[in-house]
């Protein structure tokens, strides 16, 4: 058992430290714990994000799972990765930060249009302008082949029986699938019965023939502990006839 989407109180709306996720999960008897904190920027602003670490934290949260990682390496394999969106004038930024710092991989959670110091917040409802800008995102960032998965790929906030909807979301599914890009089931979402994941969107990815792994999204470590809500959400998941995995491509 996997899991890769895992945040730490580094983030500001997580609680516990690293070592307190890594326990857990070798409670529950995983055997892969991958950490996916939500990246930094180098704004060009004076922008402050209030839910995503600092950058000047980025040395202590590699280095703590450096050193964490051989602390238990006979108990559970640690992965070293971060949650990013795809904010396009930063990439290049990004791309530096994935060649100087051991980071395993990266997930490609949308939530802000261009970039979060000016632009909307996916998760709210959304015009037909606005989704379509969140899936041409979504679709720029699985194109760079950075990304290793789509975190919660239906977060967009959109009326899921309106037509265009479903049209768009197949455009996102389909891209996915052409490039052998699992999306994710989001347990935090799924728990907290929140607008994703929800149905429509998996009977889309049904159809398109996508893969799809579970992820915890973690942001207190008794999130690891929870087997019940994770049995539960692979049951609906293989009712559904979807296809799981636990198998992403790392960058190193």
């Amino acid at each position: 058992m996997k899991n890769y989407h895992t945040h730490t109180k580094r983030c500001y709306h997580a609680i516990d430290n690293e070592e307190e996720y890594i326990k857990a999960a070798i409670q529950s008897g995983y055997t892969e714990l991958g950490f996916s904190d939500h990246t930094p920027w180098h704004y060009d602003s004076s922008f402050h994000s209030t839910m995503r670490m600092e950058e000047d934290k980025l040395d202590g949260y590699i280095q703590t799972l450096l050193t964490l990682k051989e602390k238990y390496q006979n108990q559970i394999s640690i992965k070293i990765g971060l949650e990013c969106e795809y904010f396009e004038k930063y990439i290049p930024w990004l791309k530096q930060i994935l060649n100087d710092y051991p980071i395993d991989y990266i997930i490609l959670g949308n939530h802000y249009d261009e970039t979060d110091e000016t632009g909307i917040y996916f998760g709210r409802p959304l015009t037909k302008q606005q989704l379509t800008k969140y899936v041409n995102s979504c679709i720029k960032g699985i194109e760079t082949g950075i990304y290793s998965y789509l975190a919660h790929p239906d977060l967009a906030y959109f009326d899921t029986d309106d037509e265009f909807y479903k049209q768009e979301m197949r455009r996102l599914c389909c891209c996915a699938k052409e490039h052998d890009l699992p999306l994710e089931f989001n347990l935090l979402g799924y728990k907290t019965h929140r607008q994703y994941p929800n149905e429509t969107f998996l009977r889309i990815a049904k159809e398109v023939g996508n893969k799809i792994i579970i992820g915890t999204d973690a942001h207190e470590s008794s999130a690891l502990l929870d087997m019940q809500t994770y049995q539960y959400a692979k049951q609906y998941i293989e009712n559904l006839g979807l296809e799981l995995t636990e198998e992403i491509r790392f960058l190193r």
